[in-house]
């Protein structure tokens, strides 16, 4: 089974609202095999707690816009490691501290990586 077109959808907002706020070392897994209930996981790392919320806050404002509710949202106020579950995409956000610790690349190592274009969109004149 792979992510669906919606998945990556809502992943390719996700990457770039991430990207714009500085976050670093972005990889999304495609967890729909060993995963019934969603599809991608994107993890991205903030330098300190701020840039956590940060990238947190602006992937869930992009993933809004884009006509996507969030079911779940965790972490936010410690800015640790924030949990955002859009159903097909589940965006964790970590210090990088939390992302060495957690090591969620270690845990869904079995599942495909799927590459990411951050390329800037073009803007219309």
């Amino acid at each position: 089974m792979t992510a669906s077109e919606h998945a990556r959808d809502l992943l390719a907002v996700a990457a770039r609202a991430a990207d714009s706020k500085q976050g670093e070392d972005l990889v999304a897994l495609d967890v729909s095999g060993p995963l019934p209930l969603t599809d991608v996981f994107l993890l991205v790392t903030g330098r300190n707690e701020r840039n956590v919320q940060s990238i947190a806050s602006e992937i869930e404002d992009k993933l809004i816009e884009a006509g996507s509710k969030p079911l779940r949202r965790e972490g936010r106020a410690e800015g640790r490691w924030v949990l955002l579950d859009f159903g097909d995409l589940v965006a964790h956000i970590f210090h990088e501290e939390d992302r060495m610790y957690y090591s969620l690349e270690r845990l869904w190592k079995d599942c495909p990586v799927i590459p990411l274009d951050l390329e800037p969109v073009p803007v219309a004149d």
